[in-house]
């Protein structure tokens, strides 16, 4: 693979990224620090190919589309398992879940299956501050309650205090009460702290650019962004661009025939938030009302839209401090969250 061009920007949905990054890091040991590039990475949750760049006439998504009008556009890319901490252990160490026995949330790969090397690690080992802002890997036993820390970054990871707010009744319903729904459209002022979790954690990578601005070592900096991860809690402008009447249903809502019952997912945590148990849905198959779906898929389209601010505002600061022609952008999902709304 030829060395990269100054200011290439990747755009990955899926784990390519592995190898990319991987290669990206043996160039970079090649070279002396002063001259090697930087590297952004993105990391964004359960977000499908619903974007500008993918063909979708819907979703608006300007900040992605012009990412990836000037990158490395994937379209044949797969994620190794279809769950958060499996997916992103995977890509990080550049291994299939076979490898790091992780199938779940429930075992730390370095205890459990090895002692395996992360991608931020060898940037690490090799000269660059490696710091790691919001849902990088899955927090919790998977990444040993530290986000693999010490191993993978140079001081601690950073979360968004707003956080703990995600799955509490901030919902303002028809009701003019507050509830813990799926579909969670807000005034930012009204919520706790007065913010949500992507935009401190767009602030925060924004105020380590300029830190690393002025550094000596070249920087490898991992921003995961919650959105468009349920439930969905975004800025409630971002409904107005994507009016129910121009919502399409899935094209394939029904369960399969002969679909054996262990690949099916009931979607359990849905079901638990106070407006999806409103409906009264029966377990494992009853369908999800008709205008319920549309609704859901509005909310879907509308959190990327919000999310597609936060990467604008992230990618505009990296221009103003002219950190864009000596870094590396790579942008992925975790692994594709699915719109069938048959249950």
């Amino acid at each position: 693979m030829p060395p990269p061009r100054t200011g290439l920007c990747l755009l990955l949905l899926g784990l390519v990224l592995g190898s990319v990054c991987v290669t990206l890091g043996s160039q970079a040991q090649a070279n002396s620090t002063t001259d090697a590039l930087n590297v952004l990475l993105i990391i964004v949750d359960d977000l499908r190919p619903s974007l500008g760049c993918y063909g979708d006439k819907l979703v608006r998504s300007p900040n992605i589309d012009q990412l990836a009008s000037h990158s490395l556009l994937f379209q044949n890319a797969f994620v190794q398992q279809a769950v958060c901490a499996p997916s992103r252990v995977s890509f990080l160490t550049g291994r299939r879940p076979d490898t790091t026995r992780l199938y779940d949330f429930n075992s730390y790969w370095r205890v459990h299956a090895g002692n395996f090397s992360t991608i931020p690690q060898y940037f690490k080992d090799n000269g660059y501050v490696t710091m790691s802002v919001g849902k990088v890997f899955h927090p919790g036993i998977s990444s040993n309650h530290s986000d693999d820390s010490p191993y993978s970054w140079s001081f601690p990871p950073y979360h968004p205090s707003s956080e703990k707010y995600e799955n509490t009744k901030t919902c303002r319903g028809p009701d003019g009460e507050l509830h813990a729904n799926l579909l969670c459209p807000v005034d930012v002022v009204d919520v706790p702290e007065g913010t949500l979790p992507d935009k401190q954690s767009t602030e925060e990578a924004i105020r380590l650019l300029k830190k690393m601005k002025t550094s000596a070592s070249p920087f490898f900096l991992a921003v995961g962004y919650h959105k468009p991860h349920i439930p969905f809690r975004y800025p409630k402008e971002f409904q107005k661009l994507y009016p129910l009447e121009n919502i399409t249903l899935a094209p394939d809502p029904e369960v399969p025939d002969g679909l054996p019952p262990v690949a099916y997912n009931p979607w359990m945590d849905i079901r638990q938030r106070e407006d999806v148990q409103a409906l009264n849905i029966s377990v494992p198959y009853g369908p999800i009302p008709v205008d319920f779906q549309r609704k859901i898929r509005q909310s879907y389209f509308a959190s990327v839209s919000y999310l597609d601010t936060q990467v604008g505002h992230l990618l505009s600061a990296l221009d103003d401090l002219h950190l864009a022609n000596s870094t590396i952008v790579a942008f992925t999902s975790d692994h594709v969250s699915s719109l069938r709304t048959n249950s």
